[in-house]
């Protein structure tokens, strides 16, 4: 960095930049952000019409050139464009909406400008910003340590710095498996994350100047597919092995039998086409888009679309207490005070050894509950946050009179441990925390410090955090839901024991005591402890990691709530990691989900909206594969058997076009949530659309023969007739497939039954008045709309009967029930 830019940060370090110094420096340096890779929009247009599929239309289109057969060149080059159009604006869409989610996780940064505190994004930040760093953020851009904030008690702001260090994860970075110690006057760089203390630091650079940025652009960033988007995609390949081979084999007897190769070409290019899921990538995407914009009505924003399909299968939920299953609104109770202990006494070590600026739950509940007690006359030199390892916080105070002693308040055990006389006191006061935990208030150790007495205990301050009104209701409602809620809390078992009880979530708690030395002999029945526990008490961060793993080779779909920076790796390590409403940085970065809302509601509904918009993909992949069947196996039938080729290429290129344009609404489609967790059956899934495939091919050549042998009908009026069957029935297989049970137990979205109707009118009208094929007039069409109708409901019997044959499970018999009593 330049000298000129060194002195102005230097000359500013006491008050911070001033707004508009830093809005001269934003247009000077830019934000604060690593610039993505982003394709351009007429490039991402042009990119529909290059690939396998487009170059088989292009084929197709160019064959039809060479004959001269211009209304097939017309209609052909119609699908193309509009195949093109629908895929791009709809993922165009979608896009769109992920990066608004997106945007709403955007990293927040404390900064000082024009002397005062304020939150920015981290994209606005500048170099010689004054900014702080607190356990659990990540290091928004490169910066220079000053030193930990000192504060007056009842100040919400720090004017002064100490020296101090701070404990920094750089494994992101560097690989170093093992946080690093920093001082002031050494560098933090962007991306790091803080495992311990606080401190503040003046940014150096940032966006693509920042080691991490630099960095970036040698690394290529990696994409997974979920087990959701693979099955799927497994779908779509088979599909399209078996349109390749039935074509092939299309191809060849024709060829045998010396039909024209031109127009057998073309006719071969474009029944593949049809046949082929030319529309799955798009309705996945669009699907999950949409699925994900509702879970951010309901503040659950997806930050891994991907996760949705693991939120849809999960069985088990290990749920934070605090926040969660609680209103995370303290309160302090009577405290208990050790002998010559004054309640004042006490209430001022607290408070001293509270931060207001923290915003901590059980700060600003001390703090509240002390509004009686003067702290003017007191200055805090330093101040130690809490963190997860120390589990207490430490304040080093100057009186005003001279003297100097220490405060500190956390876990009672933590605290015991400060004073030399531990043992004679500590069956008393173990005795008090249980009867607090007895009456679900946790217990807050407080301990005094100074060079005379050294460390004495002063006593115990209850807090009170009852359950949230919802709690009970939303953990039975998950109950239902096939999915265990197992509560996990860093209290004492008493206190997890007592919310427990309260909630009806059970009272087999554990205590995560266990974890500790466990011995390999003794490991099988530690992992049988945690399969059936209802939940464990004096949770460490790494035993939430343990108790994931123990329970996902369990064979279980695991969720995981957290907040904290080490709950990081258990959130990855979850199935789908969910950060709850105020988790830091770390953890949100970390989760698959994050929650914008506190409570397990919020997480119940995602899991229901999840569940969801996997049945709509179920539904979706039924309908194609019957479809596929339908369509293939009565051409290949039609053209080895009879020697007539039942459709047209225009009259497929229309039933792929018309086709297309309808199924994407099935992303809007109204569907009931399953009571179990979703996950992919593929035998039932094969099983029911063969089923209403095979039935489709027998339609289709019922009707065949009354055309043929019955009424004598010509072959190209018999090709209008098979087109309009094939459309209409087509579209009518979506309303089957899209509900396990009889097809009028879930109404349809509008949306959904507009496209399907609007696009069968459009065709109707083409077959009546011969519009690229032989016309068959209004009363014939009304006919054929019998018909398909008729075959409709008799295919809708026997998907139920593939459903008993196929998944004859009790999650599909609780499914009907629910349906009859609706």
């Amino acid at each position: 960095m330049d000298n000129d830019l060194m002195n102005a940060m230097n000359q500013n370090v006491t008050v911070g930049l001033t707004q508009a110094e830093a809005d001269r420096r934003l247009e000077q340096f830019g934000p604060n952000e690593l610039r993505e890779q982003t394709t351009s929009v007429l490039l991402k247009l042009l990119s529909y019409f290059w690939g396998p599929i487009p170059w088989m239309i292009e084929i197709a289109a160019v064959l039809s050139l060479a004959v001269q057969h211009w209304a097939d060149f017309a209609v052909i080059s119609v699908l193309l464009v509009v195949n093109a159009a629908v895929g791009f604006w709809e993922e165009f869409q979608a896009g769109n909406a992920i990066a608004a989610l997106k945007s709403q996780l955007a990293l927040q940064a404390r900064v000082r400008r024009d002397g005062g505190w304020t939150t920015v994004t981290a994209r606005e930040l500048v170099p010689g910003d004054w900014i702080r760093l607190r356990l659990g953020d990540i290091v928004p851009a490169d910066a220079d340590l000053l030193g930990s904030p000192s504060t007056d008690v009842n100040s919400t702001d720090s004017d002064s710095a100490e020296d101090s260090s701070v404990n920094v994860d750089q494994s992101a970075l560097t690989g170093e498996s093992l946080p690093v110690t920093r001082k002031p006057g050494e560098t933090v760089y962007s991306g790091s994350i803080i495992k311990q203390g606080e401190i503040d630091a003046i940014v150096t650079a940032t966006g693509a100047e920042t080691f991490f940025g630099k960095t970036a652009q040698l690394v290529q960033s990696t994409h997974t597919t979920s087990h959701f988007q693979k099955a799927v995609l497994r779908i779509g390949n088979f599909l399209i092995a078996v349109a390749v081979v039935m074509v092939a084999f299309i191809l060849m007897v024709a060829l045998f039998r010396g039909d024209p190769i031109t127009e057998t070409l073309q006719f071969a290019l474009v029944l593949t086409v049809a046949a082929i899921p030319v529309a799955m990538p798009t309705v996945l995407s669009v699907t999950m888009a949409v699925g994900a914009k509702t879970l951010a009505r309901g503040q659950a924003i997806v930050s891994r679309l991907a996760s949705i399909e693991e939120l849809a299968g999960m069985d088990v939920l290990c749920s934070d207490k605090t926040g969660t299953l609680t209103q995370n609104k303290l309160t302090l109770g009577e405290p208990f005070l050790m002998d010559g202990i004054s309640k004042d006494e006490i209430l001022l070590a607290a408070c001293l050894a509270s931060r207001a600026e923290n915003k901590d739950p059980i700060d600003t509940a001390v703090i509240a509950g002390c509004s009686d007690v003067s702290t003017n006359s007191y200055h805090i030199n330093h101040f130690q946050p809490f963190d997860p390892v120390r589990k207490r916080t430490e304040a080093t105070v100057q009186a005003s009179d001279g003297g100097a002693f220490k405060t500190s308040k956390g876990a009672p055990q933590v605290i015991l441990d400060l004073v030399a006389n531990v043992d004679a006191i500590r069956e008393q006061v173990q005795a008090e925390i249980n009867g607090f935990a007895a009456r679900g208030f946790r217990a807050l150790g407080v301990a005094q410090y100074d060079d005379v007495n050294g460390w004495r205990f002063l006593g115990v301050l209850p807090l009170s955090d009852p359950p949230r009104e919802d709690s009970k209701s939303t953990i039975a409602a998950a109950r239902q839901m096939g999915c265990a809620v197992k509560m996990v809390t860093g209290d004492q078992l008493a206190i997890g024991r007592e919310i427990a009880t309260q909630l009806d979530m059970g009272a087999n708690l554990i205590d995560a005591e266990i974890f500790q030395g466990t011995s390999y002999s003794q490991s099988a029945k530690v992992d049988d402890m945690i399969e059936h526990a209802d939940g464990f008490a004096q949770v460490f961060p790494e035993h939430k990691f343990h108790i994931v793993d123990v329970l996902q080779k369990h064979g279980h779909i695991v969720g995981m709530t957290g907040d904290g920076v080490n709950d990081a790796p258990a959130l990855k390590k979850a199935d789908c990691g969910i950060a709850v409403s105020g988790a830091t940085d770390a953890a949100r970065a970390a989760a698959d989900i994050v929650l914008m809302a506190p409570g397990l509601s919020v997480v119940i509904d995602a899991i229901e909206e999840a569940r969801k918009i996997f049945q709509r993909m179920n539904s979706y992949a039924i309908y194609r594969i019957a479809e596929t069947i339908r369509v293939l196996l009565f051409m290949t039938l039609s053209i080895l058997v009879f020697n007539f080729y039942p459709v047209t290429a225009v009259m497929i290129v229309l039933l792929a076009l018309l086709n297309d344009g309808a199924i994407l609404s099935i992303a809007y489609d109204r569907v009931r949530c399953s009571d179990q967790p979703e996950h992919w059956d593929m035998r039932t899934v094969l099983g029911v659309s063969s089923a209403l495939g095979l039935a489709g091919v027998a339609a289709s050549f019922g009707l065949f023969y009354l055309a043929e042998r019955v009424y004598q009908v010509d072959r190209e009026t018999i090709q209008s007739l098979i087109y309009l069957k094939l459309s209409i029935a087509g579209h009518l297989t979506v309303f089957a497939t899209r509900t396990r049970g009889p097809f009028w137990s879930i109404r349809p979205a509008k949306i959904l039954f507009i496209a399907v109707v609007g696009t069968q009118i459009l065709a109707t009208v083409i077959a009546v008045y011969g519009i690229l094929m032989a016309p068959i007039g209004w009363k014939v069409a009304g006919l054929i709309w019998c018909y398909a109708l008729a075959c409709f409901l008799v295919n809708d019997r026997i998907k139920l009967f593939a459903y008993r044959v196929f998944d004859p499970s009790p999650s599909r018999a609780n499914w009907l029930a629910a349906t009859k009593t609706r």
